[in-house]
């Protein structure tokens, strides 16, 4: 499996950056990297990040949590652009499941990201909402799954498994904690991973011998000890 990588973040400057990165094949972004940034108005900050990503996919999330905003916002996030994905919480802030707009927003032909999802229970639902023809990207949270102690890996096996039987949908693994993470989404299957830009940058250096390593992680101590002036 060729898992795609997308970059997670929100930053102009950063997306400027990552954008012209061979490696970094779309962005997603959320209501919190967005505040982190510095946006105010919502739309023209994402309208100036479509200024730079004009081609890769891009995901926009819905900040309502009532069905009838959620699916106005999300049709009018759709206009702003054709790589523009509408992202969309599995449930909303009461628990409950968002079927009605997915499914609203899936027959309006809008390409949408199912987010916050960690279990293949919740995967399977949103497959009987949606068609076998318009994009659809299901988010699954593997670091946060196993921040908790649990392990996010049976989750997203059970989930590939159940949309193989759609051609247009793709598992995506979020919620990144380290490099290995890729390696892991590769091996499981997963269309796509997003990451943050930190581990990107660690994932350019993937192909390392464990002598370069360890050259490398001892000339580190030895600069740090010279620039303390460390003495016995």
């Amino acid at each position: 499996m060729n898992t795609k990588i997308f970059c997670d973040i929100a930053d102009l400057q950063s997306i400027k950056k990552f954008n012209k990165i061979k490696i970094v094949k779309g962005f997603t972004t959320n209501p919190s990297l967005m505040r982190k940034a510095g946006a105010r108005d919502y739309k023209n900050y994402s309208k100036e990040i479509l200024k730079i990503c004009k081609n890769k996919p891009i995901s926009f999330e819905v900040f309502a949590d009532d069905k009838k905003s959620m699916i106005e916002q999300g049709k009018k996030i759709n206009t702003w652009g054709k790589n523009v994905y509408v992202k969309v919480p599995v449930v909303n802030s009461r628990n409950i499941f968002t079927g009605q707009v997915i499914k609203e927003l899936n027959k309006s032909d809008i390409k949408l990201n199912i987010t916050a999802v960690y279990s293949y229970k919740q995967t399977k639902k949103i497959l009987k909402v949606i068609n076998k023809k318009t994009k659809v990207i299901i988010s699954i949270f593997a670091g946060r799954a196993g921040d908790t102690g649990k392990d996010p890996i049976p989750e997203f096996k059970k989930s590939i498994k159940l949309a193989k039987k759609f051609m247009n949908v793709e598992i995506l693994w979020a919620s990144v904690r380290e490099p290995y993470n890729y390696l892991q989404a590769k091996q499981l299957g997963c269309h796509i991973i997003t990451i943050p830009p930190p581990i990107i940058k660690k994932i350019q250096k993937f192909g390392k011998s464990f002598d370069q390593l360890t050259q490398e992680t001892v000339k580190a101590f030895l600069i740090d000890s010279k620039k303390s002036n460390f003495k016995i």
